[in-house]
């Protein structure tokens, strides 16, 4: 693999600082990914070619499962520690990836010059969502994709009170600003994309359910006829 081309760029100030939680972060979701989420990475990401942006990168475990067609990817993610975690995985990514400090409500990135933008397991922590989404409408080309997977809002009533519940105390404290009952789908729809295939899922998929078991993975569009 050759790193000659290969653009990484450092953090010079930072918007996000969890420092503790991103060490934290660092082991479980390497751990998670033994577990099964690898194979959602994989799935997430599959069939996807030409430019993509990737918000909240964190460590870069997703950076492993990007196929041979993207050209490049941009990832944006803006705690320092996970960024710098995810430096390495850019340097051993089959593709070429520029890791940026940046936060999803303001990527710093151009109008309409990515085929595709990857949303994964971050919409929980944006502070903002629709201003983060407004933000993939506004860099993905007419007609781009926006993939998900995203864990949300249960369908059950007693586990969404419990995670109502959580939201309003100790759950974004704890993890790094993490919210349990958002709704990604509502989200996504009420932002202007227009869905294509997605399907819901629980993680793990065998087990006690936790806060953050109910998932949805898929693929929106930004519409063909948006004009920015």
């Amino acid at each position: 693999m050759h790193l000659r081309n290969r653009k990484v760029t450092q953090a010079t100030q930072d918007s996000v600082h969890h420092p503790l939680f991103a060490r934290f972060y660092a082991r479980m979701s390497v751990a998670a990914d033994r577990g099964g989420i690898a194979a959602h990475r994989a799935e997430l990401l599959a069939g996807l070619s030409g430019r993509v942006v990737e918000i909240g990168a964190g460590n870069g475990l997703n950076f492993a499962h990007y196929p041979p067609a993207v050209s490049e990817v941009v990832a944006v993610e803006p705690e320092r520690s996970l960024r710098q975690l995810a430096v390495g995985a850019a340097m051993r990514a089959e593709v070429s990836v520029d890791v940026r400090p940046g936060t999803a409500e303001a990527l710093p990135v151009e109008d309409e010059g990515y085929d595709a933008a990857v949303a994964s397991l971050v919409l929980c922590t944006v502070r903002d969502v629709p201003r983060a989404l407004a933000e993939l409408r506004r860099v993905l080309r007419p007609g781009g994709e926006l993939r998900f997977f995203e864990h949300g809002l249960a369908r059950e009533r007693g586990l969404a009170t419990v995670q109502k519940a959580l939201d309003r105390t100790v759950w974004p404290m704890l993890f790094g600003g993490c919210h349990a009952a958002r709704d990604p789908l509502a989200a996504i729809g009420e932002a202007g994309f227009e869905f294509g295939t997605y399907r819901s899922l629980r993680v793990p998929d065998s087990g006690p359910r936790t806060p953050t078991s109910p998932c949805v993975l898929g693929v929106a569009y930004r519409p063909r006829a948006d004009l920015v």
